[in-house]
């Protein structure tokens, strides 16, 4: 009887042990940049960001990152401050070495390191913001993902216009016309996309105004991004906007008491009295929809587009301090007519491109070497941005805009 107490014992510490064991290694990795949560099927994401939290952009897409992996329950890694060079496919052959088996990059010039990666490991899902290469590269496992932004820039716009009049009927215009200036980064397409949906949106309200554009040649220069600002500022501009990801320009124009619609999320804190509203894309959706399809064991689409409807586009709270009267309820009624398509932000009747009505449009979709415009986009009276893929691709030089400088 002793002896059977005995071999009781030792089974019943044996499987104590290996229920410790096992628990230990259901965890997560403590390794510094990992997030811990409960593991759903095996699923593991691991996240490439071009920055860290100092970034408007790339702090957008952590914070929607840690949104839908808490909500989903799956364990997740971070790794910040990747430039666009192979030290991306040397983070996600790491990230895979951890046993991310989706792995999410969110930056343009990411994207060849990281289908690098998906021709290497063909059984862990790659996926990408503001990428154009998914759907020529024909990879189970390697996609793009973007959204409809130049809908919430456009309205932003409107934001924008509504000043701008507020600002004429107050007699405090700096030259004979509304004049916006508009920090960007490079001359892409996306960039381009951005900024004339932005115009668009405050010419629907404020038909006279024009706007300058003024590039930095980098998505993150703080100290560039205040110069254009100011540059802009100096130039008469009235109002300023950014397709750039550091507070330098919302700086530049709480200190010049210049009005700022900023990018990526509100500004209002380090800008109170300037501050009117920002567009961005809600990432979370995405997020958990590639994770769900990984979960589930099926396909995630070459290219997937957010709207405002999936919610994915967003405007963050309008600050009443800065902005004009009613600029909400307008938004409002405009975010309306937006989802019920009875507005198409880039209508050819709202604009022309050399005095003259766009009708025709073959956009480079497929981004060969030589950048040739391969897909007609011009149909039933609008260009159809971002249904061909889903990274944007509008790239006209509008009437009513101007480039100050065009090198990068």
């Amino acid at each position: 009887m002793k002896n059977s107490k005995k071999v009781i014992a030792v089974i019943v510490a044996v499987m104590l042990a290996v229920v410790g064991v096992f628990a230990a290694c259901s965890k997560p990795a403590d390794n510094g940049d990992t997030t811990k949560a409960a593991n759903v099927k095996d699923v593991k994401v691991g996240f490439i960001f071009l920055h860290d939290e100092n970034s408007t952009y790339d702090l957008n897409f952590i914070n929607g990152a840690k949104e839908a992996c808490e909500e989903l329950g799956v364990d997740y890694v971070l790794k910040t401050n990747v430039p666009e060079s192979n030290e991306c496919y040397e983070a996600a052959a790491d990230l895979v070495d951890q046993g991310c088996n989706v792995v999410f990059a969110d930056s343009f010039s990411h994207e060849d390191f990281l289908i690098q990666a998906a021709k290497e490991f063909p059984d862990v899902q790659f996926c990408h913001a503001t990428g154009t290469k998914a759907h020529t590269e024909n990879l189970a496992n390697f996609h793009n993902a973007f959204a409809s932004i130049y809908e919430g820039r456009y309205l932003a716009g409107v934001a924008a216009g509504l000043k701008l009049n507020e600002i004429k009927e107050a007699g405090k215009l700096k030259g004979s016309v509304p004049k916006m200036g508009y920090v960007g980064a490079y001359t892409y397409a996306e960039v381009i996309s951005g900024y004339t949906s932005f115009y668009l949106g405050a010419k629907s309200v404020c038909p006279d105004v024009v706007m300058d554009v003024k590039f930095t040649g980098s998505w993150y220069d703080e100290a560039a991004e205040k110069e254009a600002a100011q540059a802009l500022i100096d130039g008469g501009a009235d109002l300023i906007s950014q397709h750039a990801d550091s507070m330098g320009a919302p700086t530049a124009c709480e200190n010049a008491g210049v009005p700022d619609v900023s990018y990526n999320g509100s500004t209002v804190d380090a800008c109170p009295n300037t501050f009117i509203v920002s567009s961005r894309i809600n990432w979370a959706p995405y997020f958990k929809h590639m994770v769900e399809c990984a979960q589930k064991g099926e396909a995630i689409e070459a290219d997937w587009t957010g709207t405002i409807a999936t919610g994915s586009v967003e405007l963050t709270a309008v600050n009443e301090k800065a902005a004009a009267k009613d600029t909400q309820a307008k938004i409002d009624a405009v975010k309306a007519d937006l989802e019920a398509g009875k507005i198409h932000v880039f209508d050819t009747a709202n604009f022309t491109v050399g005095g003259k009505t766009l009708d025709t449009y073959m956009a480079d979709v497929d981004t060969d070497a030589e950048f040739k415009g391969d897909t007609e986009v011009v149909k039933d009276g609008y260009f159809h941005e971002s249904e061909m893929r889903s990274a944007p691709y509008f790239d006209v030089n509008i009437d009513g805009i101007t480039l100050l400088n065009t090198a990068f």
